[in-house]
Order: structure tokens, then sequence, then C-alpha cells
């Protein structure tokens, strides 16, 4: 009995000790560790962390427990320093992903289930969250990310996509299977994706899958469904079924030089794969549906008979993948790569630089923007050569001596194009202005890119191009000029958006829209369940209802209803007049500049010194001079032309009263004779002189300004040329030039440029010892 009960003394001890253990690492709380609240931030946690770390380290501290507690402070740093662990832990008391159950209550299950020698990797269930496989973590994705990134990207690349969820038996039994599938496709350049129905159920529901596990394809925005068996072969043939079946020719001694030929007409780089494989690879496919809207693809079997004139031509080994580019000259291709193990970093490299000919043809606005970027600054200059010419036979040699001149001198800051006249005429007629002398010729221009709205920069050979030695050295010359010169292109203009040439025809899209969505309705049919048949099925029905309620009102409804009786003389005359009220209103509004709102203060007395004199280093005031009477006018076209510059934090805008102030301006254009010479005070006309449209842009630290000039035909605004003043017919008290003149409208012409020659610093610089009072 003593016996007895001495063991179970013992062994209530242990129970004691053992439940003592467990509510002690039950208890472990990281913020109490460290010393910290839990709304502390990172930089407060990291602090208390490097403090108590420096404090309790076993070698400066010779405690016995300061091992243990160096421990803990470390294992709490690890926790609150990772926002997922610490948002786990504030909202289950655990650290781990076990999704509302401590960790305590975990280990106290596993210790029980394992005195009964339960393993639960006997049954390949790895659901404890401190061996789950992390694998898929990488590949996971939500809901904004999917819609903003993934979507657009399958334009390029088709996706794997596979919904999971926890406690999932059979997405545990296809995880090796995905696994191995998903590293060797993500290797050939598929997409992979991973979703968790139990996290982002949004995202799920929007893929159409309801249940766990799923296995959907994602390509040109469309979801297609995985149902067949989850092996290897099925999952590579499913990924090559989404795409198009006509990505890549196979080409043999009879059609590589009809292929190749069609360079012109397709305007794109075709590309040549010699392999010794009797069926085109998926890296290939992969390859040619990335680079679909930029080159054309053919594959030739080198163990074909039938392919052995193409392989000797090109010199090709038969035991090396090749792969060939050509571009305006098929009989010998433009560049080559050759690889035992052809690579998709190193296909990807050679293609990228490889992309476009060498004189492409702009044929829409995507290949505008791409061959002839937007300059974004003055050291990051890029020009385009383009030739403006038409089709036919005339135009071919002075094409092919623009190409010769173009294969010896593109560099990556100069690119060539050419354009047809016939396809683009907005394009042409806004450089050639519809000059006689082009007429029926072609013309060379350089230009660039000024901003994404349109507006660019440009220079044309004074004569047509004809491709001869002189036309060469002329052109040649204008390109040594730029590098030096940037203000060679003096001309502006503003450009339309390019015709998309190569798009099809509308009753050919709505076609290939309607067999595409007949194409789902049928997959969805045989395919889906009925919760993802609900809304054709309520669009079909709805569509009846529809019909059936219209015949039904109609047969119902009385004949002998009176019908509308024609409009009275004076309903016509109304209606009428609120037509013509809407059209003179729509022209109204058409007049409404459409550029945002430019913020232009008048320049006081009151605020003379903030704006100006007391301006901060770095910082301009662009100051337009105008009249009363010329106020509306010169403020609306002065915003337009410096709408694109307000962005800069540097440069402010006002306005200053001619009226007021005229003594103050005058003062100042006394430092820059050169450009603004100051008539006689003697001269009977010395108060009537029109400074109206002059812009002044005045650094206030500095003491120096810069003058731009109203433009005059035949004059550059703003350049340092002697200007002849002009002066008011009438009296002063009436103005010669109303708002709505033409004379106004055309004072700040080439503002713009003149804003851009600022901000490069390029402008005559009139300094002053001192600014003058403002009365």
């Amino acid at each position: 009995m003593e016996l007895g009960r001495a063991g179970l003394a013992w062994a209530a001890a242990l129970l004691l000790a053992a439940l003592g253990a467990q509510a002690a690492a039950g208890d472990f709380d990281p913020y109490r560790v460290l010393g910290v609240g839990r709304g502390s931030s990172q930089a407060d946690i990291k602090k208390a962390y490097k403090r108590l770390a420096r404090e309790w380290h076993p070698d400066k501290n010779k405690d016995p427990g300061a091992e243990d507690r160096f421990i803990q402070i470390s294992k709490a740093y690890e926790i609150l320093s990772n926002e997922e662990k610490r948002a786990n832990f504030d909202r289950y008391g655990d650290a781990g992903e076990s999704q509302g159950y401590s960790q305590h209550q975990h280990r106290q299950f596993h210790r029980f289930h394992e005195g009964f020698y339960f393993d639960e990797s006997f049954f390949h269930f790895p659901f404890n969250s401190e061996r789950r496989d992390t694998s898929d973590e990488k590949y996971l994705l939500h809901f904004s990310h999917y819609i903003n990134e993934i979507v657009p990207d399958s334009f390029k690349k088709p996706y794997l996509i596979k919904i999971t969820s926890d406690w999932c038996f059979s997405c545990i039994h296809i995880e090796p299977v995905w696994k191995e599938v998903a590293q060797e496709l993500e290797a050939l350049g598929a997409g992979i994706g991973v979703v968790h129905a139990g996290y982002e159920r949004r995202l799920a529901h929007h893929l159409g899958a309801h249940s766990t596990p799923s296995l959907l394809g994602l390509i040109n925005g469309k979801i297609t469904f995985f149902h067949s068996a989850v092996v290897r072969e099925n999952l590579r043939q499913f990924v090559e079924n989404l795409l198009p079946g006509n990505l890549v020719e196979k080409i043999t001694d009879k059609n590589y030089i009809h292929f190749l030929s069609n360079w012109k007409k397709e305007n794109k780089p075709h590309v040549l794969l010699f392999d010794h494989m009797p069926v085109v690879p998926l890296l290939y496919k992969l390859t040619a549906f990335a680079y679909q809207d930029y080159l054309s693809f053919g594959y030739v079997y080198v163990g074909l008979r039938g392919t052995e004139e193409l392989s000797s031509q090109y010199n090709i080994n038969v035991y090396t993948p090749t792969m060939m580019i050509f571009k305006e000259h098929i009989d010998k291709p433009a560049d080559v790569v050759q690889a035992r193990d052809m690579k998709k970093q190193l296909i990807d490299d050679f293609l990228s630089q490889n992309k476009f000919l060498m004189v492409a043809r702009l044929t829409n606005q995507r290949l505008f923007q791409e061959l002839c970027p937007v300059k974004k600054s003055h050291r990051q200059r890029k020009h385009c050569v383009v030739l403006l010419t038409g089709e036919g036979e005339k135009f071919v040699e002075a094409y092919d001596a623009f190409l010769t001149f173009a294969v010896a001198n593109t560099k990556d800051t100069l690119k060539f194009v050419h354009i047809y006249n016939d396809r683009q005429p907005e394009f042409a007629d806004a450089f050639l202005m519809d000059e006689e002398k082009y007429r029926g010729k072609s013309a060379v221009v350089i230009l660039e890119r000024r901003n994404n709205a349109g507006k660019v920069a440009y220079k044309a050979l004074e004569e047509a191009w004809q491709g001869s030695k002189e036309d060469n050295f002329i052109l040649l010359d204008l390109l040594d000029q730029l590098r030096t010169d940037p203000n060679l292109l003096s001309s502006e203009t503003v450009l339309a958006d390019l015709n998309d040439e190569l798009a099809p025809m509308f009753l050919i899209r709505w076609l290939y829209s309607t067999l595409d969505y007949l194409s789902d309705c049928w997959d969805s049919l045989f395919h889906s369940n009925w919760r993802e048949m609900m809304p054709l099925l309520s669009l079909l029905f709805s569509a009846l209802f529809i019909l059936f309620g219209t015949v039904i009102v109609q047969a119902f409804s009385d004949s002998s209803d009176p019908r509308d009786s024609p409009p009275s003389e004076k309903e016509e005359t109304a209606a009428k007049t609120e037509k013509n009220d809407a059209s003179f209103s729509k022209e109204s509004n058409s007049r409404i500049p459409k550029k945002g709102f430019v913020e232009v203060t008048e320049l006081t007395d009151i605020n003379y010194n903030s704006n100006l004199v007391r301006l901060r280093p770095g910082h301009m005031n662009v100051v337009l001079i105008l009249s009363n009477s010329t106020k509306t006018a010169l403020l609306q076209k002065f915003a337009l032309e410096v709408y694109t510059f307000t962005g800069s934090s540097s440069l402010h805008f006002s306005f200053l009263s001619l009226d007021k102030h005229r003594e103050w301006l005058e003062y100042l254009l006394e430092f820059a004779q050169d450009a603004a010479p100051i008539p006689n005070q003697y001269d009977k006309h010395f108060l009537e002189r029109d400074y109206t449209g002059y812009v002044l842009a005045l650094n206030g630290h500095k003491k120096y300004f810069c003058l731009f000039k109203p433009h005059r035909s035949g004059d550059e605004g703003g350049s340092p040329e002697d200007y002849n003043s002009s002066l008011h017919a009438e009296a002063r008290g009436k103005s010669s030039c109303s708002p709505g003149s033409r004379s106004i409208k055309t004072k700040l012409h080439k503002l713009s440029f003149w804003m851009e020659r600022l901000l490069e610093g390029s402008l005559q610089r009139f300094y002053i010892p001192s600014w003058p009072a403002l009365d």
C-alpha cells in the first residue's frame, strides 16, 4: 500500500511538473520579454532588442541564466520583427500559422498521440505548421496582384494556377507532381500561381474555383480549367494546348524563301530555329508567344528530308540548336546564336536586341513610342530619322539608299524608320505642310518627341530625298551638328496618334469575339458545374423573358391609338433653335483648353519681396507682361504654353500689369538693350510702346533674368537678335489689339520651346545690380 501511495505521489508530482512546464511555455509573451507595448513601432522594438541583447549576451554577462534569457530575447525579437508572425501572435497568441489553435494546444495534442505511436509523416499529411512545405509561398497570389499584374502579363506568357486550402488531402496528394512541373515550366518561361482559397476567397470565387484542389490555365486574360489526371505529361500538354496553334511555322526547302520574304508585309524580323527534335519544343513555343508582337518564328527540323538545302546554305550544325534572325536582307542573317543547351535567358537576351527591323515602318502608335521614346532630359536625348515615302517602284531606289545609310549609322541614341504617306496622311502633312517640292517624292525628317501628348521638335531636309551622295552628305552633316547643338531642331508640331495599319477589320474582330464566346459556352456546358453556369443561364432566360414580354405587349396593344401627330411649326422652330444653341455651346466648349489648371498670380508690391527678391536659391519666377485689354487672351495662351512645365517645383508663374508698372519693366529692360532696345524718352511714341506678351524669367537670388519677346513671322521667339518695336496706331486709351485678335494669339507662339531652353540653361542671362522697388 505504501509503495502504491508513493508511486501515485511520484506520478502526481511528475504530472504537475509537466503541466507547469507546458504553462510556462504557453505563457511566453514576446512583448513582456522585450519590455515594449503592443502598439510599439518596429524602431522601438529593434532598439529594445539591441539594448537587452548587449546586456544579456553570454559572453558579457556571467549570470547562470544569461544564456536562457538571451535565447528568449532573440525568440521574442524574431516574432515581433516579422509582421506576419506578430499579427498571428496578437490574434491567436501563437506566432505560427495554426489558424486560431494555440501552440500550447497543438503540442498537447502532439504529445498525446505520440504515446500511441501515431506519426503524421506516415500519412504524408504535413499539417503541422512547423513542417509545412514553403515551396508555394513565392507563387501565392492576391486579388489586386492578380488583376493588376498577372492578367496583363498573361498576354505575354501562359499561367498555370493551383487553388488549394488547409486540410485538403487531395492537395497533398498532388504536391510532388505539382512541385516538379512548376519548376520545369517556370524555367521554360511559363507563369506559376497559387491561390489559397481560405485566405483569398474573393480571388478563388473570381476564378470560378468552388472546390480544392483545382488547376486552371490563364492566357490572354482567359481562364481554362484542367480536367485530366494530375501527371507531368498531362500538365505539360495542358499548358502547350493553351498556346495558339500558329505561333511557329514549319519551314522546309520549299517555303523558307516565302517565309523570310514576308518581312515587308508583316513589318517584323523573322526567326529560324534549327533543331533535331521532330516536334517544336515547348521552350520555343513559349518564346514565340512572348515575342509574337515583334517577331515571326519558323522551325526547321534538321533531321527531316527536304531541309538539306536550307541547312547547307546557312552552314547549320545539325547537332547544335541554332537560332537565326533575318531582317531586310534574307540572303544573310542579321544575327546568329548557337548553344547545345538553349536556355530561356540566352534566348531572351538574343531576341530583345533584335526586335525591330533596321528601318522599321511605323504602322501604329505603340511602335512609334517604342522606337522614338520621349526625351527624359537633355542628357538622354533620342532622335528618330524618318523617311516619308510612298509605295511603288519609283520609291524603291530612295528607300534602298536610306536603308544603306541607316545600316552604317544606327546607334543607341539614333533610330531610323520610314512611313507611307498614303497610309499615315496626318503624320506626313504635319511635317511637309503639303509643300509642292515634296509632292510625289520622298522626304527625310529628324525629330525628337518632347512629351506623350504628341509634341515633337523636328528639322526637315530642305530638298527631297533621292538617295544621292549629296543627300547622304547633307544628312550626315546634320546628324553631326545635332550632337553638339540640340537647338538645331527649331520647328515644332503636335502629332495625332498613328493609324493601326495591321489591325483587323471590325467585322473580323466581331467574328473572332463571337467564336471565342461560343467556345467558352461550349466548354462551360460540358466541363462546368451548375453554379458556374448560372450567369449564362440567367442571361439566356432574361433575354427570353424580354422577348416574350415584348410580343405579349404588342399583341394586346390597342391598334386604334392615334399615332403621334407631326410637330407644329412653332415646335419645329423651337427644336431648331435648341439644336443651334447646342451646337454653338459645343463649339464654344471645344475652344476651352483641355489642359489642367495653371496657378498664375499677379506680381504686386505686396508679394514682390516673397515672390522675387527673397525667392529661394534655385527657384525662378516666370512673369508674363500684359495689359488690362489683353489680360484674358494672353493668360489663356500662357497657361497652354507652360502647362507641361508646372510639374517643376522650382518654377513659379506670375503676371505683371503694364498699365501699373511700366517704369519698373523699362528699368529692367535697360540691362537687355541688345535684346529689347528702349526708345528715346523724347520720342512721341515713348509711352505707347507695346510690351504685352513679353515674358521674364527672374532669378531673385542670383539677380539675373532671361527675356522672351513676342513671336513675329520670320522671328524666333526669345532669340537675342534686334527686334523693332511695334507702336500702337491708336491712342493709348484704345487698344489696337483686342483679346480675340490674331496678333495676340500669336504673341506667345513657341513659348514652350523657350521654356525648354530655360530649363536647359542655354538662354542668355541679363544681370542687374539690384532689384528695383515695385511701386
